[in-house]
């Protein structure tokens, strides 16, 4: 038990620290390139299966590309537009992006070193092999010189570059070859080439039959026929290099009479945003690096350089390969006690109608929301069903269940935020679906980005209308569900039912909401409950008592709600905080956050969940939902937080999720006031706990 410090000295160490001070925080952006390293640590770890540390490779680098298109972007508008955004770090855009580069080039060093000295050689041995085109045997050269002749060739379109004709346009994302070329009359000729990502970006050049897998770089067979492309002429030189552009999408909501037209438009035209980021082969001349940068008007600091093959978000589809030996075993998720099988006919209304129901996925099988929905689409007594989707993802089970319902005489009303970002285009789509089968399809509230996770469906039940609810962490995607963490809460309870009525109404019509009996919804008074919740614990350890805080979140980047965690540490609070991501909170100062304590899990599973629980004086309150504790969350967007009532489903959570997290010493990394990271080392006779696996491990003895 934390001791109370005395009053008197902490009014002295309130006095001589501002919680204002800049050196107090964490820069956003630096946090989120920590929380980068750590992910390159997973592919850097050799206890992990060689694939899945090629894949983390992939997300380094798919990651980074998301980086440059919208941190980087922005303060390279805040630079041009000579305004800047004051963080809580206090640091200018200009001295941001200069501190940003220097930790972009080591990630991006430490990434190749890692596939270049370490996983290609493992792939070797292990019989997949990533070889450079010079090195293939005669038979392997022919059987490729032959695919690209049938699959390559006739998709290519070589663009010239001269006098009679423009710098061809680079889209956002394209890898790219840079072509020199000698014409007849023995002047040199400038063209670029861009590498299909239509067609797969490793051929395989060995024989199904054979015992090894072997694949070139799509690049790199390119490069080797690129004299086909130019008959006539001879290849002087050619230099792969890779684009990223401004994609941040701003939206003049106030003035757009067609919100799903704005959107799409919007996205139309994110491949013709400014060049934040040039990368190009550390032996591309100077003179072909000054054209690219001269056409495509990118500062050199834009510019990098590399060692090896560019693009490495490619190397996912090297993941896909038939090698599970070298991948995780697979997570059988269990399917929960309630929808546990006996008595597979029983109404599924009737199993949610017993008892709240709390799902831990990818632990529990995201199957039963599935039927839930697929139930209620066509369930005779089901009169409505209202949802909002966030992230879906392609080919969506729900979006059909949603049709369905449509199609069987379903009220049906679907909140779709067009606003998700890079998910624009999927949600479009489906929107568009949806209303051509006259389902009610709402885009969201001027200024706010909805990302609550909520379904309400209505029942008629004898004399009497029931509401069925399902409120999450997470997105209704069932590719995630097996990927992220998340928890989801089915109930029937009247209050959080009514509640969700009234977020609806606020949703989809004109009702102007600011009252709720058991949901916290941002931006109306979320912030305001958990700083009551907070001082709360305050309180209860000024008296005496034991206050003790575990948020489990994706980032703490708001101002306010760092400062009243740094007031708690101070008053003696024990504050523990899972936070996968960005963390501007800085832990272990002294007089300040001593009794702050910030782990970061980056394991298998991506840490996705979101739980606030409050000790309360041993009268423990939990609460789950979509809000992270980011200034966006709480002012910018509706979010949806929900408590936990049944004092056993507070327990799992707190004992089985959150204080197993805490417990971690194989995933876990522990922050330091710094800012930096530091892996936690069990002792030698300390038990070993991998919170993921040991997750997963229940999930199969429950199974």
């Amino acid at each position: 038990m934390a001791a109370s410090p005395d009053p008197q000295k902490l009014q002295e160490v309130a006095e001589a620290i501002s919680l204002d001070d800049p050196g107090l925080y964490v820069n956003r952006e630096l946090s989120l390139l920590e929380f980068q390293k750590r992910v390159l640590e997973e592919a850097q770890d050799p206890r992990l299966p060689l694939l899945e540390r090629l894949k983390f490779i992939a997300i380094v680098s798919s990651n980074l590309n998301e980086f440059f298109m919208v941190r980087v972007a922005g303060l390279l508008d805040q630079v041009a537009a000579g305004v800047w955004e004051v963080s809580s770090s206090d640091m200018p855009p200009a001295d941001q992006l200069r501190a940003i580069r220097i930790e972009i080039e080591s990630l991006l060093e430490e990434s190749r070193t890692c596939l270049r000295d370490d996983l290609i050689p493992g792939l070797d041995e292990a019989g997949v092999r990533i070889l450079p085109y010079r090195s293939l045997a005669k038979t392997q050269r022919d059987g490729a010189d032959a695919y690209f002749a049938e699959h390559v060739f006739p998709v290519l379109t070589p663009l010239a570059f001269d006098p009679s004709r423009p710098f061809p346009h680079i889209s956002n994302l394209s890898l790219n070859l840079a072509v020199v070329i000698r014409h007849p009359d023995q002047s040199e000729r400038f063209a670029r080439v861009k590498v299909p990502d239509t067609l797969p970006q490793f051929v395989r050049v060995d024989p199904k039959t054979s015992k090894t897998t072997s694949y070139i770089w799509l690049e790199e067979l390119i490069i080797a026929n690129l004299e086909l492309l130019f008959p006539g002429t001879r290849l002087v030189e050619a230099h792969p290099f890779h684009v990223t552009r401004d994609a941040d999408i701003a939206i003049q909501e106030l003035e757009a009479d067609d919100l799903l037209e704005v959107i799409a438009e919007g996205v139309r035209q994110r491949r013709f945003g400014s060049v934040v980021r040039l990368t190009v082969h550390d032996d591309m001349p100077e003179k072909i690096l000054t054209i690219l940068k001269n056409n495509l008007e990118i500062h050199s600091n834009g510019v990098y350089r590399l060692n090896g093959p560019l693009a490495l978000n490619r190397l996912m589809s090297l993941y896909g390969i038939d090698r599970p030996d070298l991948k995780d075993s697979p997570l059988l998720p269990k399917f929960p006690a309630a929808f546990d099988g006996s008595d597979h006919d029983e109404n599924v209304f009737a199993v949610v109608a017993r008892e709240d129901i709390l799902l831990h996925h990818p632990y529990d099988s995201f199957q039963p929301l599935i039927d839930f929905l697929r139930q209620a689409a066509r369930d005779p007594q089901v009169l409505a069903i209202k949802m909002t989707l966030y992230r879906v993802g392609k080919n969506s089970p729900v979006v059909e269940a949603l049709l369905e319902a449509m199609q069987n005489g379903k009220q049906v009303a679907v909140l779709v935020e067009l606003k998700a970002r890079f998910d624009e285009e999927s949600n479009i789509s489906w929107a568009r679906a949806l209303e051509e089968e006259g389902v009610h399809v709402v885009y969201g509230l001027v200024g706010l980005k909805i990302h609550s996770k909520v379904l309400l469906v209505v029942r008629q039940e004898g004399e009497q209308v029931r509401r069925y609810v399902h409120l999450s962490t997470g997105n209704y995607n069932s590719v995630t569900a097996n990927l992220y963490t998340d928890l989801g809460f089915l109930t029937c309870d009247p209050e959080l039912a009514s509640d969700v009525t009234r977020l609806f109404n606020y949703l989809t019509g004109y009702a102007s909401e600011h009252h709720y009996r058991k949901l916290l919804v941002a931006p109306v008074g979320l912030r305001e409950r958990l700083q009551q919740m907070i001082e709360r614990e305050i309180s209860i350890q000024e008296s005496g008592g034991e206050g003790h805080l575990i948020f489990k979140t994706n980032g703490l980047a708001d101002k306010a709600m760092m400062q009243l965690l740094y007031r708690a540490s101070q008053a003696g609070v024990k504050c523990d905080l899972l936070v996968r991501g960005v963390c501007c909170l800085r832990p272990g100062v002294p007089g300040v956050s001593e009794n702050i304590r910030v782990i970061s899990v980056v394991g298998r599973f991506l840490e996705h969940s979101r739980a606030y629980y409050f000790r309360n004086a041993g009268k423990d309150e939990l609460y789950l939902g979509s809000a992270d504790m980011m200034r966006r969350n709480l002012t910018y967007r509706v979010e949806t937080v929900f408590p936990i009532l049944r004092p056993d489903l507070i327990r799992y959570v707190r004992d089985e999720v959150l204080n197993t997290s805490l417990a971690d010493n194989q995933k876990a990394r522990v922050m330091q006031s710094h800012g930096g990271y530091a892996r936690v080392i069990p002792l030698p006779d300390e038990p070993r706990v991998d919170s993921q696996s040991q997750m997963a491990q229940r999930a199969r003895s429950a199974g």
